[in-house]
């Protein structure tokens, strides 16, 4: 796997770290424990697997990797056989990481391999390939030694894509949707901009194949200027939907409790058709992995094509239980 190569082992790693929610919850799909440590905790949500009987996750011992930087030291701390963390990530996004340092840790504990693959927007990856999420999740089903589960998601991934083909209305008939990050989080009065893009925290947008309303216009991506819209400009562009980053913590109801009523309220936020119409939703997490994108892309369908899913359930929870297990 770029951009680490070839990696090889004498017998099948225990012990892991991921680098966040993706791919540690690919381990969980292939049957394996939990990772040790994930960038962040926080940004695990384990509450999907609420969704399928008799899959859980505990984080309580589960250790941040970032705690206002990342700490050398640590990963011998945790010890790892192998880390799944893309080490152009270490080094890119924090000071300190360098070559040397990556190749101390690979040498001295345990080899990385891992793909920043959720979001396209680093610069420093643009040498090497993006793996989309089904490619990198048959990566580290070869590492783990669990193919047989891999393809058993595989086979249900597609056929959850042609229950999706039944419930995505014609073109003309599809919603425009923003997919945005709200400043402060409860009661926003700026927003980050997400456009749409090929990483894998959008494949629940991509494969429901909604209308990007920012992309239609001249509002940039939040990750190139890191710049921030008003409601005045959200306003000119009035999406159908709007989606909101970083609630995955609340329920439905806790959302529209907070963010949707204090919109509602709001002199501004009051006028958009979406806040007026109650199409304001949760906009998914940053991180998934095959388990977590079967119960968002169901979510996601139920918000935008909630005449077409209704409370039909789109995949089978007791198979994805199963092909967990072994069972299958």
């Amino acid at each position: 796997m770029e951009p680490v190569g070839a990696v090889t082992f004498e017998q099948v790693p225990e012990t892991w770290v991921a680098n966040n929610g993706s791919w540690a919850d690919m381990g969980i799909a292939l049957g394996r424990e939990p990772p040790k440590a994930v960038w962040l905790t926080p940004r695990y949500h384990t509450q999907y697997y609420d969704e399928i009987p008799g899959v859980s996750v505990d984080k309580s011992e589960m250790t941040d990797l970032y705690s206002d930087g990342v700490s050398k030291e640590l990963f011998y701390e945790l010890d790892a056989d192998v880390h799944v963390l893309d080490p152009n990530f270490l080094m890119n996004r924090f000071k300190g990481w360098n070559q040397g340092d990556v190749d101390e840790i690979a040498e001295s504990v345990g080899p990385f391999f891992g793909n920043s693959i959720f979001s396209t927007g680093y610069q420093w990856h643009e040498d090497y390939e993006y793996l989309s999420l089904y490619e990198a999740f048959e990566k580290l089903a070869q590492l783990f030694q669990r193919t047989d589960r891999y393809e058993a998601f595989a086979t249900l991934h597609d056929e959850f894509q042609s229950e999706l083909s039944n419930v995505v209305p014609s073109e003309g008939q599809r919603p425009s949707v923003a997919v945005l990050w709200p400043q402060p989080a409860d009661e926003p009065e700026s927003f980050s901009p997400y456009l749409i893009g090929e990483g894998t925290s959008f494949k629940q947008w991509r494969d429901l194949q909604v209308r990007d309303a920012l992309a239609e216009t001249d509002v940039k991506d939040f990750h190139s200027p890191r710049g921030e819209i008003d409601y005045e400009t959200l306003f000119e562009i009035d999406p159908d939907v709007l989606l909101l980053r970083g609630h995955e913590a609340k329920t439905a109801e806790e959302f529209r409790n907070t963010v949707l009523s204090y919109m509602k309220d709001h002199d501004l936020a009051s006028s958009l058709t979406a806040v007026q119409n109650e199409d304001v939703y949760r906009g998914g997490p940053l991180y998934q992995g095959p388990i977590t994108n079967l119960v968002v892309t169901e979510r996601a369908a139920r918000q935008v094509y909630p005449d077409a899913v209704g409370d039909q359930q789109l995949f089978d929870r007791q198979r994805v239980a199963d092909i967990v297990n072994g069972d299958f």
